[in-house]
């Protein structure tokens, strides 16, 4: 005896029962699925933005200092308020330059979407369209 017709032989209440254990359990293993997947992506995104986060804050610390340096320096050229700003407009050209840089590089991060989950969502929903359709058109029923 083979599944399909094991499965013609079972009451319709009993295969309803089944389909929803099923559909429950697949659902259950999808959430997993997605957790797991989110929670991988979750953690590099985290190591990643807490070094740029102390990189951000040893950067300010070295750049007060730079621009103190480089403001004195100036200062025995042009007048004072003159050396303060052209070291100001070389620092925020530096700035603009590094947000375009990092905005490019988290445009490449993929999506925090789990893309196995809902991949195999859709395989699932097609195989139950296929299997409903084939059961209307008197075609076996079950894989």
């Amino acid at each position: 005896m083979n599944d399909s017709t094991a499965l013609r032989d079972q009451p319709l209440g009993d295969l309803v029962k089944q389909l929803a254990e099923q559909t429950s359990r697949l659902a259950g293993l999808e959430v997993e699925l997605a957790k797991a997947s989110m929670e991988r992506k979750g953690r590099a995104a985290r190591a990643g933005a807490g070094m740029l986060g102390a990189a951000g804050l040893l950067a300010v610390l070295g750049l007060g200092a730079l621009t103190a340096c480089a403001i004195l320096a100036l200062t025995n050229v042009v007048d004072d308020w003159l050396a303060a700003l052209i070291v100001g407009v070389a620092e925020l050209a530096v700035a603009g330059a590094a947000a375009l840089i990092g905005r490019s590089r988290l445009k490449q991060i993929p999506p925090l979407v789990p893309e196995a989950s809902v991949r195999s969502v859709r395989d699932d929903v097609a195989t139950v369209k296929e299997d409903l359709a084939m059961g209307r058109n008197g075609g076996e029923v079950g894989r």
